[in-house]
């Protein structure tokens, strides 16, 4: 199996260019298909438009991960941030979700509210199948 990261937002934002591709952040599909995005949209999120993002890997940020691992996750989420910074306007926000494909139905273990403009990496707790909310 699989986790798969997907971003829900109220704007649509551009895809990767294979050309882009980086093993840190990546926009469009990597394991998913259109019925996992409806379906994460539909039990998940609040918004129009669902992204798979990441790269090989999802976003995931657990005391219970390998340290490396861990970090790698920390790094893809700043990462998105800085590239969904760009498009999202003052009082605007967009969802993260992580989980297992095909656990996209799932009830939820968690929700978080964070801001983008302090984001303290280190204090964050993310485990699979919390609904990230990312204000700007």
């Amino acid at each position: 199996m699989s986790l798969a990261s997907y971003i829900g937002c109220n704007i649509q934002i551009p895809l990767s260019d294979d050309d882009d591709y980086n093993d840190l952040m990546y926009i469009g599909d990597c394991f998913s298909n259109d019925y996992k995005k409806r379906d994460v949209k539909k039990h998940q999120f609040t918004t129009p438009f669902v992204y798979e993002v990441s790269s090989h890997w999802g976003i995931e940020i657990s005391k219970y991960m390998d340290q490396r691992t861990s970090t790698k996750s920390k790094k893809k989420l700043i990462a998105l941030c800085e590239i969904m910074d760009s498009y999202l306007e003052k009082g605007d926000y967009f969802e993260l979700f992580s989980c297992w494909i095909g656990e996209e139905k799932d009830k939820r273990v968690g929700e978080i509210t964070l801001r983008i403009d302090n984001l303290n990496i280190d204090l964050i707790e993310m485990p699979e199948k919390t609904l990230v909310r990312i204000e700007k």
